[in-house]
């Protein structure tokens, strides 16, 4: 089984090709340029390096949100298009069970932080050490809110994601549980995790077509909650 995986859903553009569990090819930069530019280019390369014939690949699993507004219609409308030229299954995977899937082995608790600005991280609670299992599904949360209700689990954690840089201090000044932060390699989204997760979702026929396929993105944009007078 042959799984392409894309992710865009922030600063991170990323592709993968996972073929029978095995990571064959992955192609990820985090530099400031958009997706537009680099995510097509990047998949052309990894195509032409790999000499793959895309009609081989059985499906399209896209990081579907949260995250950038652009960057996940950027995504979305990738993965849509090749959908609907190849007539292959889309695979919509949660970006922070993505991020969390980095980790997988630990036994600490995984926690994912996307920033979101304004005091808010995308995040979400999991168990990795011998599957995905989801203690909190994803969502939109302010910090602090996040680190009282870590403080009341006690658990020990492992922080990964865009908002580590920016939620370092916060989280060192407040978090009484013991803490760890991810290595580079693991810190942020991956399309090899996507596509990893998407082929487990294909085994157990979780996938929808280009047609259905939507992103995720769990807030209104910054404009519209401007207008409407409400920050969450």
């Amino acid at each position: 089984m042959r799984i392409l995986g894309i992710e865009s859903s922030s600063l991170v553009a990323s592709v993968a090709l996972v073929t029978d569990g095995i990571l064959t090819a992955e192609y990820t930069v985090n530099y400031k340029k958009t997706h537009s530019q680099t995510l097509l280019p990047m998949l052309d390369e990894m195509v032409r390096l790999l000499e793959l014939e895309l009609e081989t690949i059985d499906g399209i699993a896209v990081s579907a949100g949260p995250g950038s507004f652009t960057g996940l219609r950027i995504g979305s409308a990738t993965a849509k298009g090749l959908g609907l030229a190849l007539k292959k299954p889309l695979l919509h995977i949660p970006t922070v069970d993505a991020m969390a899937y980095n980790l997988w082995g630990s036994s600490a608790l995984i926690c994912p932080i996307m920033d979101a600005r304004r005091n808010q991280v995308y995040t979400g609670l999991y168990y990795v050490e011998q599957e995905l299992d989801v203690v909190k599904e994803q969502c939109a949360m302010d910090m602090n809110q996040l680190l009282g209700e870590l403080n009341d689990r006690g658990e020990r954690v492992i922080f990964l994601g865009d908002g580590v840089p920016v939620y370092r201090d916060t989280i060192q000044e407040r978090l009484a549980a013991p803490y760890s932060f991810a290595p580079a390699q693991s810190s942020r989204q991956r399309a090899a995790s996507v596509a990893a997760l998407g082929m487990l979702y294909m085994e157990a026929g979780r996938m929808e077509t280009a047609a259905e396929h939507k992103p995720e993105y769990l807030r209104k944009p910054q404009a519209e909650r401007e207008r409407e007078g409400t920050l969450l």
